[in-house]
């Protein structure tokens, strides 16, 4: 089990990955979830969290960026270490991979994911 205090921050806004609160609080995670890039930003403004769990989704018509985490990744950039972790559709690895250029992303799942990955993940990382 992991130290009650560590958070976690999920930003579900395009995939599925809505059912995995379970597994997060299972493993002793506090989580939050937020479901736009924006309320997320200002959640870690708040409180940083200790790992942040996202979707990522690429939009070709974005005028700016390539995707929607690039804003969330910027407001994450030079705090305290904070793991991130991505889940992704597999036709969007050239998009994470331009993203990861620029911004550092700690692990990506390729959906469908399998909780027990997230677990040994998360884990991992404790």
């Amino acid at each position: 089990m992991t130290d009650p205090q560590l958070r976690l921050l999920a930003v579900v806004e395009f995939l599925a990955h809505t059912g995995f609160k379970p597994l997060y609080e299972r493993l002793g995670f506090s989580v939050t979830t937020e479901f736009t890039v924006r309320k997320a930003i200002a959640a870690i403004r708040k409180q940083k969290p200790d790992i942040v769990a996202a979707d990522f989704f690429y939009q070709p018509d974005f005028r700016d960026r390539v995707s929607n985490l690039e804003s969330l990744l910027a407001a994450l950039h030079g705090g305290p270490e904070v793991k991130i972790l991505v889940y992704y559709d597999a036709a969007h690895q050239h998009a994470l991979d331009k993203v990861r250029q620029r911004f550092r992303i700690d692990a990506a799942l390729t959906l469908p994911v399998k909780e027990a990955e997230i677990e040994a993940l998360l884990q991992g990382w404790l």
